[in-house]
Order: structure tokens, then sequence, then C-alpha cells
């Protein structure tokens, strides 16, 4: 089952597919709990079930050579960072103005968690204390939601990350978003640094008439690497992009779990576990901390929540 519903409704999803005996592929934030992440894992594991969260951006090229590169040492420490994702104000008369709101998420806990993943991904560094200001503004039907923040994310080496998020670009813009990743690194002796730009991607269309799904300008950025279908050998047309790459190899991950005996399914489930590509409630727990640690954070006005990961993970907003 794939889970694709508004976040504060993931948990309830994710449970009724469990008891159904299906595996899950649900879009990220997975839940906005800690405890919740407890929960589901276990009601998984006694079933022999995976759970596999679409952080798709891992999926991304850039994403992976980084990855590689940081753990071989390439760019040295991560020290302090900047990452950033603003979707388009055309969001804000969609359908986010029914569920969008102030008790339930926040732009950091919606798009933010991407780079928050991206980093621990990247660098295998876990975060240990979030502060996020949230700036409530009014939906086109009077709702009132958190469509901007800035978020804070410390590391358990030290390292600070900045995360801005917001629905804030504008309608006429060329490109679908905004986004992108800046790490600066160190080794005490010499400088590395990491930088994406993840909007654009040195592709510039102008169209002589609009296209459906881009609508309005005619003059395009499109992202090359965003979920696209494409000419290849045969009829049809063959998806592409580093989302479709995600679910794909989710999909796969649930045939492998399928394939093996039901008394080698722990071992197996344990083993995507472990190669941590493939985002699952063990190995990516951190992200469920840092959403909840932030909800926390902005209820407090942008007070420092702590993350603990033993005895058992939580979150302790203290002084």
């Amino acid at each position: 089952m794939v889970v694709a519903v508004p976040d504060p409704l993931h948990r309830e999803v994710v449970e009724w597919a469990l008891t159904q005996n299906q595996h899950v592929i649900c879009v990220k934030p997975f839940v906005l709990r800690v405890e919740d992440s407890l929960e589901l894992e276990r009601e998984a594991r006694s079933r022999g079930l995976f759970i596999g969260i679409d952080y798709h951006k891992r999926f991304d090229t850039r994403n992976l050579m980084a990855r590689r590169r940081y753990r071989d040492g390439l760019f040295g420490e991560f020290r302090l960072g900047q990452a950033w994702l603003f979707e388009r104000w055309a969001y804000r008369r969609s359908n986010f103005q029914t569920w969008f709101t102030k008790d339930a998420t926040d732009a950091f806990t919606y798009v933010g968690c991407h780079y928050v993943d991206l980093v621990a991904f990247i660098t295998g560094l876990r975060p240990v204390a979030v502060s996020v200001y949230a700036l409530a503004d009014r939906f086109p039907n009077g709702v009132e939601g958190y469509l901007w923040t800035d978020a804070r994310v410390i590391w358990e080496n030290g390292a600070c990350l900045n995360v801005q998020n917001g629905f804030a670009v504008p309608d006429v813009a060329p490109g679908a978003n905004a986004q992108g990743l800046v790490l600066y690194c160190s080794t005490g002796q010499r400088a590395g640094r990491l930088e994406h730009q993840d909007q654009f991607r040195g592709v510039a269309h102008a169209y002589v008439e609009p296209v459906p799904e881009y609508g309005e300008p005619l003059y395009r950025q499109p992202n090359p690497d965003f979920f696209e279908y494409l000419p290849y050998e045969g009829p049809g047309l063959q998806p592409s992009g580093y989302g479709y790459r995600s679910i794909e190899a989710l999909v796969q991950a649930v045939r492998l779990v399928e394939s093996v005996s039901e008394g080698d399914r722990l071992q197996q489930l344990q083993k995507i576990d472990r190669d941590g590509l493939l985002a699952t409630p063990a190995n990516s727990r951190y992200n469920e901390l840092v959403t909840e640690a932030a909800r926390h954070s902005i209820k407090r006005g942008g007070e420092l929540v702590w993350i603990e990961y033993e005895p058992e993970p939580r979150v302790l907003a203290r002084s």
C-alpha cells in the first residue's frame, strides 16, 4: 500500500495497512511523533512486513555522489550549512487550505525534512537539537497555517544547519520551486564545500504555446531530474527522474522481502536497515525526532528542543 495522504493522517493509514498484512511505502514525513514510529515498526516486524519512506532526494545522483565522497573523507567534516526549499505561491490556493493548519503541520515539517534527511544521509551524523521559528499566514479561505519557517538543526559533532521553507515562489517564476543545499566543511587545515542548486539544472525552454502541466509563463526552466515521461525504444513512454527511481527501489525492496521465506524475512528487513539507502523507521528515526522536536519548538516560540537517542529515542524541552 502506498500512503500518500496529508501528514497528520499517516499514522492511522499505515497502521490500518499493517493490520491488513500489507507492506507500506509512505510519503515523507513518515509520522509526526517518534512514539508512533516505534509502534509501527514493532507492528511491521511482528508481521514480517516492510515499511519504506519515500525520501526521494536520496536517489538524486548528486546526493549519492555527495554521500560517497563525504564518507570517503573528500570534503572534511561538516561544520555549518544552509538549505532552503520554497514551493510555489499557488500551493496556497490548492487543497492545502483544508489541512495545512497551524495545529497539524508547518513548512519545515512538510518540506524541510528533505534536507535534514539529506544531511544525515550524506554525512552519517545525527541531529541532537532543533529550534524552529514559524510565521503564520492565511490561506485564501481564511485558515491560518505556518507557511514560513526558519529552523536551526544542531548535529552530534556540533555542526549547525539552517533550513528555510515556505510557500513563496512567485507563480510567474520559470521554475517549479526554489531549493538548494550548501555545506561548509573542514579538516582543520583545509576547507571543503558542497553546493547543490537543486531548482535549476541548466535547462531553459521558451514555448510558443502554454504547456498544460506548466501553465504560464512560456519561459520555463524545467528540471530534467524531476519526474518525466520520456520516449524510449518500444511503445509508450518511460518514467524517469529520481522520484521514479526512489519508488522503483522501494517496490523492489517489497519484492525482495516477499521472495524469501517467512523465517528469513526479519534478516532481510534488517539488512535493508543496515544498507541505509532506503529510509525505514529503524534507520531514519532521527527524522521523526526532528519533526516532533520542531513542533514543540514552534509552540514555544522557537525554543531549542533537544533530542536523545539512549536509552530510548525521545525529545526533551529544557533550558
